[in-house]
């Protein structure tokens, strides 16, 4: 079984993140992706500013390597999770372990979730968590270059 903690980003901790945000499997089950994943100023940019706000932003490792990164963003009352992990590791319980360490580290409730209604997995995740389906919306998937069924979540306990 895979030991999988949560700790603090470091900066050695982004050009792992940067290849996982770029590879093209991974783009297309995420779907909501930024417009260009490989535009490495804005990648930069962006974690900079995430780094430099009120977010729980944490580097996920399995077996003491970056496997990914997790996140609580929002304003009280609408906060959401997110996770992104290495696709060397789905399936393995990575992501699910994460998001659990991630829920005990930011208790507030409600919390939501956001999946592309064909992203099994990580729905199926989610709902080990205790997500439930709170809504199904559409919007434009950047990775897809159209506009598809999302899946809205909640954790209310």
């Amino acid at each position: 079984m895979t030991h999988v903690t949560l700790r603090a980003v470091h900066d050695s901790d982004l050009p792992v993140f940067f290849r996982h945000l770029n590879d093209p499997a991974s783009l297309w089950m995420a779907a909501f992706v930024p417009r260009d994943p490989a535009d490495r100023a804005a990648f930069d940019a962006h974690w900079a500013k995430l780094r430099d706000s009120p977010v729980v932003l944490r580097t996920i490792l399995a077996d003491g390597d970056v496997a990914g990164s997790a996140a609580v963003y929002g304003e009280p009352g609408e906060r959401e999770v997110t996770y992104w992990v290495d696709r060397s590791l789905w399936g393995r319980g990575v992501a699910t372990a994460a998001l659990r360490a991630l829920l005990a580290e930011a208790p507030e409730r409600p919390l939501y979730a956001r999946a592309a209604a064909d992203n099994a997995g990580s729905l199926r995740v989610l709902g080990k968590c205790g997500f439930e389906q709170a809504e199904s919306v559409r919007g434009y998937a950047e990775a897809r270059g159209e506009e598809i069924d999302e899946m809205v979540l909640i954790l209310r306990d």
